[in-house]
């Protein structure tokens, strides 16, 4: 099936004319073999409905690569430290490929073997977004591959800082850990059947062989397994600060010792079943939680925004360079939609800079020949010459960054462990009571008491619950679109009390605007017309009123000019069309962003601009500000202010015209005030105060996007259930606290034989593992339950 406009035969993939030539496949026509076999590798095993999501879905496949945008690949020192392996024939490589969606994504990439022979193998890790390719270097250079890549339309994204430090470790030594305990804990329980039956004298001799057995399997528990508890409690310790872990290993290592004299002298089986559980439950508990949140990165420095290198010019050649190494006074070529990442004047072309991740404000700004321009803006524009004025290290972005982190101040600590600190001294006191009673009465008794109180107060129950019942509730808000960088914050966000929220890309959506038009009523073929000449301008106002009038289809623009801050005009069907932005008066008399419309020199209407809002916004304020106090703040103008106070009722505070330090003053302000802050915003500008704020959440239409650092991300059309997702962690505090109080009773129950010293085998193996399952059902149903009633994805 060919697609025929304007006389031309338009590829089924990628819409663009086949002027070279055509190749027919299937009934439909390409106009290179690379689209026909994207094609036909997305749709032979019936896939995605991947071509019926437009037209010519392929549009933003079919990408021309800038043959130096990949240079800096070509550097020995830079490719190194992005390969993970290599040999005489091949080399492994592992780029972060945020783009991918589906499964029709991940079947492509894992065929680019079919589309370029240089590739021999790939790998996709599709929640992590990555992919590993296997190539032959004699036939493709890693250059190339990343070219191949953002030619099919998954542009690798490589950052300065992934060349700059080393790569993130994994969980994979806790999931070793973890089976490791399964596998003893299994085995000793299996072989502790003689000591829970209580096999008679005569077979004391198989007794002993399965204790044995029992503590040469808790060795492996003992000394690796539970590694983690002991390194968190000693760092604790250091700071003078006894955390949830103290008591845990305190209890391990009591009932390790006890266990170990009791086999050793024959008085005995120990009680290495109860030790492995422990283990083994809390090590589940942080597997659970680890993989919620170990694709996303919630920790980030400027060095994540910027290009690993930048085009410069010298006795002008163009050649590439890393970012590290640009001095002052270098010259640098910045191209369309490229981020400028240093401080610099403008010495040729005219620049119109979006500087709405930084400041906030949602149009660009014009900037001509002889202006500073800071890094951290995007060149939405022609090309444009820089020279250098400061490094890297000492641009406005980076002062921006470092002010983030002087922000930061120590989070609340989790009230468990408040709670553990007051338990382990109530159980330090019980030990010494008991000890200094069967001191006086029956010393023989001492070291049973004392040993048992500790290993039957051990605070397992509360851990199970604390880290089963915020592993699950992690898991679910991810699910819902709500990623949280560790289950403290679930307890941060349970406390919050006041929301302040950026306007710029969380209230409304990025880069769209509505668009209304008042004037002379205009024909459909003047729409058209002056679709055609917005269309040859790449400003976000000229591509509303395309998407506002819609598209121009075979309508040249003649003679277009475009004044950077001022507006454009050219000859459409011989008809001269103006699209002005105002003069300095009317664009301050206005209280909306307008653009002024002339045909042969006479004024017809004016088009007008506003922001748009998510559809869900106004019900969204309603129910934060009824329950919460709300503020809005932002960067921008205060043209929208009358908007927003109809939205709340009057009832949030609003402010605009803030730069990030406003913010950031605003919110110590309100925790000076005794209110716990949670900070919502999406851009770099918001990061200080994301940092100072409680609970700070950026907002990101795609969680693999760009976003400051922060306690969580929430995807921007998941924004809507924010009240559920407070009211979910409200509720986790509830389930904890039950579950704490049902482990109290099982402690009670446990003392009562333990200050006695007549705590058996039996009574400890019933006593341990039913406490430590009914938390677990009781935070799994109690949890699932709650989220069913707020109808969010379990």
């Amino acid at each position: 099936m060919a697609i025929k406009i304007a006389d031309q035969i338009q590829c089924a993939h990628c819409g663009e004319p086949c002027t070279t030539g055509k190749i027919d496949f299937n009934n439909k026509t390409f106009c290179c073999e690379g689209c026909r076999m994207v094609y036909e590798i997305i749709n032979e095993n019936g896939l995605c409905n991947y071509y019926d999501l437009n037209a010519n879905p392929g549009i933003t496949q079919r990408i021309r690569v800038r043959e130096d945008k990949f240079a800096f690949l070509a550097d020995e020192n830079i490719a190194s430290r992005l390969i993970s392996f290599k040999n005489d024939q091949q080399t492994h490589v592992i780029f972060s490929i945020p783009q991918m969606h589906c499964s029709s994504c991940l079947y492509l990439l894992e065929n680019l073997h079919r589309i370029n022979k240089g590739v021999i193998s790939s790998r996709v890790n599709f929640p992590e977004k990555t992919i590993e390719i296997f190539f032959d270097h004699s036939v493709l250079s890693l250059q190339s591959l990343a070219a191949l890549l953002t030619s099919v339309g998954y542009e690798p994204y490589i950052s300065l800082k992934d060349i700059s430090s080393e790569k993130k470790k994994g969980d994979q030594n806790l999931i070793y850990q973890l089976g490791v305990a399964g596998f003893c804990f299994s085995n000793i329980m299996l072989m502790s059947f003689p000591e829970y039956l209580g096999v008679d004298a005569g077979e004391e001799q198989i007794r002993s062989v399965f204790r044995w057995a029992n503590l040469l399997l808790s060795l492996p528990v003992f000394f690796y397994a539970a590694w983690p508890f002991y390194e968190s409690s000693w760092k604790s310790l250091r700071h003078r600060f006894l955390n949830i872990d103290a008591p845990i290993a305190l209890a391990v290592i009591i009932t390790f010792v006890r266990s170990v004299w009791e086999v050793v002298s024959g008085t005995g089986g120990g009680y290495f079943d109860s030790m492995s559980g422990i283990v083994f439950f809390m090590l589940v508990g942080r597997v659970l939680q680890n993989r919620t949140f170990r694709q996303l990165s919630f920790e980030r420095d400027y060095r994540s925004y910027f290009p690993v290198a930048v085009t410069v010019i010298e006795d002008g050649k163009q050649q590439s360079c890393l970012l590290p190494d640009l001095k002052v006074q270098d010259t640098i070529l910045i191209h369309n939609e490229e981020l400028i990442p240093v401080d610099g004047w403008i010495i040729k072309g005219n620049a119109l800079i979006d500087y709405s991740f930084v400041t906030g404000e949602s149009l660009p700004v014009e900037k001509r020949p002889g202006e500073m321009v800071y890094a951290g803006g995007r060149q939405t524009g022609g090309n444009i010459q820089l020279k250098v004025m400061k490094e890297v290290n000492q641009g406005y972005l980076t002062s921006l960054w470092n002010r983030e982190h002087t922000a930061e101040e120590e989070k609340n600590r989790s009230f468990v462990h408040a709670v553990s600190r007051y338990f382990t001294m109530v159980v330090f006191g019980i030990a010494l009571a008991a000890g200094v009673y069967w001191q006086f009465n029956d010393p023989s008794k001492i070291w049973i008491s004392v040993t048992a109180v500790f290993i039957v107060a051990c605070p397992c129950a509360l851990l199970l619950s604390n880290s089963f019942t915020n592993g699950h509730i992690l898991r679910i808000l991810g699910r819902n679109g709500l990623y949280l960088r560790s289950s403290q914050v679930i307890e941060d966000i349970a406390s919050v009390n006041h929301i302040v929220l950026d306007k710029t890309g969380t209230l409304t959506s990025s880069g769209q605007q509505n668009v209304s038009y008042e004037g002379e009523p205009l024909s459909r073929q003047t729409m058209r017309n002056i679709a055609a000449l917005a269309a040859c301008s790449n400003h976000p106002l000229s591509k509303s009123i395309v998407q506002y009038l819609g598209q121009a289809g075979d309508v040249q623009a003649d003679g277009f000019k475009e004044v950077a801050g001022k507006g454009i005009e050219g000859y459409v069907n011989d008809t001269w069309i103006r699209l002005d932005a105002g003069s300095a008066e009317e664009r301050e008399t206005n209280k909306t962003t307008t653009v002024f419309l002339y045909i042969e020199n006479r004024k017809l209407g004016c088009f007008y601009f506003t922001n748009q809002y998510r559809r869900f916004i106004p019900r969204l304020l309603k129910q934060l500000i009824s329950r919460n106090k709300v503020s809005v703040i932002s960067g921008d103008t205060a043209a929208e202010k009358e908007r927003l106070h109809s939205m709340t009722g009057g009832k949030a505070a609003l402010f605009f015209k803030q730069m990030p330090d406003d913010k950031l003053s605003y919110i110590q302000q309100q925790q000076e005030k005794g209110d716990h802050v949670m900070m919502i915003g999406d851009g770099l500008n918001d990061g200080a105060a994301l940092l100072q704020s409680s609970v700070g959440l950026a907002v990101s239409d795609q969680s693999n996007n760009f976003t400051p650092a922060s306690d969580g991300i929430i995807e921007a059309a998941q924004l809507e259930r924010l009240p559920d997702f407070i009211q979910l962690c409200r509720n986790n505090r509830k389930i904890v606290t039950a579950s704490f109080i049902m482990s109290v009773i099982y402690n009670v129950a446990g003392l009562y034989f333990a200050v006695q010293g007549v705590l058996s085998p039996l009574i400890a193996a019933i006593l341990m593992p039913s406490s430590s399952l009914s938390i677990i059902l009781l935070t799994y149903l109690s949890s699932y339950i709650s989220a069913r009633r707020m109808r969010l994805a379990f």
